[in-house]
């Protein structure tokens, strides 16, 4: 009978000193982080912070459902979210870097043209915009290509590899209208211009003709205003943009606008 109260008296002193005391969990957190060599829990990814569990008898730290493995092993694991947004402005950073390379190529091997100011070469982003003016590549009010200009086409179009996305050939005109047996307008002379210069750089081309777009703007989109002989030879041109890297459709959105009135002068131009 002692014996029995005396055992019974130990329990409920235990019992009170359980209920009023406080479990230290980031302590127990460490205490089991250190026998998971015993007990066979690992971690692929160490973490120190308090667990999120709700009760201190889980086969998990993070809440959520444990997924069953053929292994008899528990494993907790964590996920960088900022991982996919580092990587993608990685990506990014070196088809920026790319674009910039193959504008440096194009000026240095387009150099004497650029010096004389019939040719210019700029990026915006992921593009490369090759800049034809009219005085040295066609005559007034006409659509073929001088042959003296040819070879610099041709010189362009060996450049454009296989790693370069959508090539649009987008043809410009001052706000002077024309109007004679050929052209009605200046939309007929500005993608007439164009042709011209996409049948040129497929001549040596490795680019796949799918890739290759053809626009006429007209007097739409000048780079000066129409104010002086001197702006309206700046608007007179031959816009050859070439989009690099991998995400072409995004940029090939903004940059063409007019598709459809493209493709239909393709046709005409090629019944003619």
């Amino acid at each position: 009978m002692t014996f029995a109260d005396l055992m019974t008296l130990l329990m409920c002193f235990f019992v009170l000193l359980l209920a009023f005391s406080e479990m230290d969990v980031l302590k127990f957190k460490q205490l089991s982080g250190s026998m998971k060599n015993a007990f066979g829990v690992q971690a692929e990814i160490e973490v120190k912070s308090i667990p999120k569990g709700t009760s201190v008898v889980t086969r998990e730290f993070s809440p959520g459902r444990p997924d069953p493995t053929a292994l008899k092993q528990v494993k907790q694991f964590t996920i960088d979210s900022n991982q996919n947004t580092l990587d993608l402005l990685d990506r990014k950073s070196k088809e920026v870097e790319e674009t910039q390379k193959h504008a440096k190529r194009l000026r240095l091997a387009l150099q004497e043209e650029i010096a004389n100011g019939s040719v210019a070469v700029e990026t915006e982003g992921m593009k490369v915009i090759i800049r034809i003016l009219e005085k040295a590549s066609f005559e007034s009010g006409q659509a073929d290509v001088r042959p003296a200009f040819a070879p610099v086409l041709l010189k362009i179009g060996s450049m454009i590899d296989t790693n370069s996305g959508e090539i649009t050939v987008s043809g410009h005109t001052d706000n002077i209208p024309i109007y004679n047996e050929r052209f009605r307008s200046n939309w007929d002379l500005s993608t007439s211009r164009a042709v011209s210069v996409t049948h040129e750089l497929l001549k040596t081309a490795s680019a796949d003709e799918g890739r290759f777009m053809v626009t006429g703007h007209a007097d739409t989109r000048p780079r000066a205003d129409n104010d002086s002989a001197e702006n309206r030879a700046k608007n007179r041109r031959v816009d050859i943009s070439i989009i690099r890297g991998g995400d072409i459709d995004d940029v090939t959105e903004q940059s063409v606008d007019a598709p459809v009135v493209s493709k239909l002068t393709i046709g005409v131009a090629n019944d003619e």
